[in-house]
């Protein structure tokens, strides 16, 4: 059996295992929290290294790819420094041939619903998730991007494309330096409700984005909106049913309840492949292209629950 183990600094609360069928192989994929302790996170893959078929780096991103550009968060990087055999991924490869297919999806299966309640759309932050931009703006959608409102405490709604590659090109150089927990909950902190901008949320028909920066930061009432999202909990599902929602859109696969991350889900693509290369998301052209074609060969595609 393969093994792919996303190793998170979030909260170990939101631990789940199962094993998989993928490409004809079975796939323990394991994510594991460390409660925002970046030394044991360390600790677990330096230890795992060369045991296990694919690594997945959860609750943090090792870096931002913006409009083909990779951006390095250099408070991250030390998390996986000492490994030297096992791939690692922190989901950007998803975020950008799996998620770019939402709005899509969306067409398909609830494009009556979306004629009744337009097409405008929140993205949270574009930076972490330039897939779900590009999705909803080739789609024809009106959108705000929530980068420097729910990142950085701005009310500053950008609803330009080339706003957020202002901002990606301006200011993640010195914000990738920062510790990441002043930019991004972790730990216990990720289960903290602290409910802002509210009309922005009002104004949105679809809002899309991280799990924990949605329920972080949403009203308690977002009745009949659509969200598109994932790393979806039971409870999480049970948070948007109560506040209304509509229809709950996992970008990745739900299993036994629960929607893994795109760095789990990368991982355990990649340990059914048997792929073993250093992936580098600097060049990774060519790794997209073969990700999409593993995409395309287990069938993935986002789903669409109805809650309300």
């Amino acid at each position: 059996m393969k093994e792919a183990v996303s190793v998170s600094i979030g909260s170990s609360i939101r631990d789940k295992s199962v094993v998989i069928n993928l490409l004809g192989e079975e796939v323990l994929i394991r994510r594991v929290g460390t409660d925002g302790d970046m030394k044991a996170a360390r600790q677990m893959y330096r230890e795992l290294d060369g045991k296990v078929d694919a690594f997945g780096v959860g609750g943090a991103d090792l870096g931002l790819f913006v409009d083909g550009k990779w951006y390095p968060l250099h408070s991250i990087s030390p998390l996986v420094k000492d490994v030297k055999l096992t791939p690692v991924v922190d989901g950007c490869g998803l975020k950008n041939t799996l998620e770019v297919r939402s709005a899509r999806v969306l067409e398909d299966e609830i494009a009556a619903y979306l004629d009744q309640i337009g097409r405008k759309a929140l993205v949270m932050t574009a930076v972490d998730r330039y897939g779900l931009l590009r999705a909803f703006v080739d789609a024809g959608y009106d959108c705000i991007f929530g980068d420097a409102m729910f990142s950085l405490g701005i009310g500053l709604p950008i609803h330009r494309e080339r706003g957020v590659k202002l901002l990606a090109a301006v200011l993640i150089p010195p914000v990738s330096r920062l510790p990441f927990k002043w930019v991004y909950p972790i730990g216990e902190k990720q289960h903290e409700r602290k409910p802002k901008f509210q009309s922005t949320f009002d104004w949105a028909s679809v809002i899309a984005g991280d799990c924990h920066y949605i329920t972080r930061y949403m009203p308690d009432h977002l009745e009949g909106k659509v969200i598109v999202t994932n790393t979806t909990t039971p409870h999480d599902v049970e948070l948007f049913r109560g506040a209304g929602v509509k229809y709950l859109m996992t970008t990745t696969p739900v299993y036994e309840g629960r929607s893994f991350g795109t760095n789990m889900m990368e991982a355990g693509l990649l340990a059914a492949s048997g792929y073993r290369e250093k992936v580098d998301y600097r060049h990774a052209n060519c790794y997209f292209t073969m990700l999409e074609s593993l995409v395309d060969a287990v069938k993935f595609k986002p789903q669409i629950q109805v809650l309300n």
